[in-house]
């Protein structure tokens, strides 16, 4: 069954369509990939998708049998769709506990979130309670991420939008992620994941979409998408001509 439905959505900027006419369909529970060459329109997608800073110009989005398409950002979250972005982000003055906590007031738990419910997203993600009055600022890369997925779990939400989370990682850290993201999984949220880092989509995705230039290029079994001979056209293209 569908949880998300997103049904010709466009983004415009000026004369530029940074997302053009792009639909598909995520089933409940359900590792959903994204791929694309830079400025392909992903982290704009999912912008549209949370209303997080804006919605889509053209086109639905649906949630739960819900249009998105109009509502504010923190309405979407308190329904139940919660999103991590491409950089580190965190409230650097503010504890690691203080973090999540806010992330819990925003979300679908803010009725009824506390301690305890912060204090379980906090250790899933691997935090132990010595480190939950640190400033945020104090945190390695791979920390900070963690926090960022603590803040989104303390949400509640239902489906979950992953922004690059293997940025600036290392192997090691990268294959500690791909096992944190299978346990969130594992909870039944679905999950959206935009990543570069071949090996975590591969692992982790059930489908994969390519986007390019804002458009769908297109979608289908992980392992054989990769190989189409279009998408490594996309990701190599300019680099072959050059050759």
């Amino acid at each position: 069954m569908s949880i998300l439905e997103v049904v010709g959505v466009s983004k415009l900027f000026g004369a530029l369509r940074a997302v053009d006419d792009v639909s598909f369909t995520v089933e409940a529970g359900e590792i959903f990939g994204i791929a694309g060459p830079n400025g392909s329109g992903k982290s704009t997608l999912f912008n549209t998708i949370s209303g997080i800073p804006f919605g889509p110009d053209e086109g639905r989005v649906v949630f739960q049998g819900q249009d998105l398409s109009r509502l504010k950002g923190h309405v979407i979250a308190r329904m139940g769709l919660a999103r991590t972005f491409q950089r580190e982000t965190a409230f650097d003055t503010l504890s690691v506990f203080e973090n999540a906590l806010m992330g819990a007031s925003y979300g679908r738990a803010a009725r009824g979130a506390g301690a305890a419910e912060v204090t379980e997203a906090l250790q899933f993600v691997g935090f132990d309670k010595a480190m939950f009055r640190r400033p945020a600022a104090e945190l390695s890369v791979y920390d900070r991420k963690c926090l960022m997925l603590a803040t989104a779990l303390a949400m509640s939400p239902r489906i979950l939008l992953l922004d690059e989370p293997a940025s600036g990682l290392t192997k090691p850290e990268i294959e500690d992620s791909i096992t944190l993201i299978r346990r969130i999984a594992g909870r039944g949220i679905t999950i959206l994941l935009i990543e570069h880092v071949l090996t975590m989509l591969l692992t982790l995705s059930q489908r994969l979409m390519v986007l390019n230039q804002g458009r769908m290029l297109i979608l289908g079994e992980p392992e054989e998408v990769v190989r189409n001979p279009e998408v490594i056209r996309a990701y190599l293209g300019d680099r072959r001509r050059a050759a």
